[in-house]
């Protein structure tokens, strides 16, 4: 019997070793080497400073940026999740109308147009950093007003959403997407242009 337990926690302190400091170190040694921007996270930075992740979805409210899709935590990574509202719910209801309104209302579009689900509907995590290229384009003519575009900047940022846009990954799953973060990094910096041009 004590030789059996003493088997037992030998196995125990090889397996806690190489499961839980021998692979994870390994591992982690790994993903620096090759893929060191993946491993710390895929942050972005903006004059030196940390500005947000590609990964992590970030709220936008202004009219001279891309909205990105609604989130049931505000965006706060920690306690990441959805609002559990069933498809029958009346509150997920009213939230999904009233965000359709103030959609359609900001960005002067109609009525009767079909909104993209994200735009209104939350994600499973309320963490997801993207949206479709085509809750982009509906957004597009807001920022143009908002930013005093011209028509060339118009073609800029409408040509940015085509090549921005990602396809289905491995050629068949999920959908068209486009990253809300770099969208809107690389709207400033058109705004930029414009105003070192002047």
């Amino acid at each position: 019997m004590k030789r059996q337990v003493f088997t037992t926690l030998k196995f125990l302190l090889l397996m806690t070793i190489l499961t839980g400091i021998i692979y994870p170190l390994l591992m982690t040694g790994i993903a620096q080497l090759f893929y060191p921007a993946k491993a710390n996270g895929s942050l972005l930075f903006k004059d030196d400073k940390i500005i947000g992740s590609e990964l992590i979805g970030q709220k936008f409210d202004s009219s001279i940026y891309f909205w990105s899709r609604p989130s049931a935590t505000g965006y706060n990574p920690v306690p990441s999740g959805a609002s559990n509202y069933g498809p029958t719910s009346d509150t997920l209801k009213k939230l999904v109308l009233a965000r359709r309104v103030v959609f359609v209302k900001t960005n002067s579009i109609a009525d009767t147009l079909t909104i993209p689900e994200e735009m209104i509907f939350a994600s499973g995590s309320g963490l997801d950093p993207h949206i479709s290229p085509e809750g982009a384009f509906l957004q597009t003519d807001r920022i143009i007003r908002a930013r005093h575009f011209n028509s060339n900047q118009k073609e800029e940022l409408l040509k940015d959403i085509k090549e921005m846009t990602e396809e289905h990954q491995f050629m068949f799953l999920g959908e068209k997407r486009i990253n809300v973060l770099l969208l809107n990094l690389k709207l400033d910096k058109i705004d930029d242009n414009i105003k070192n041009n002047k």
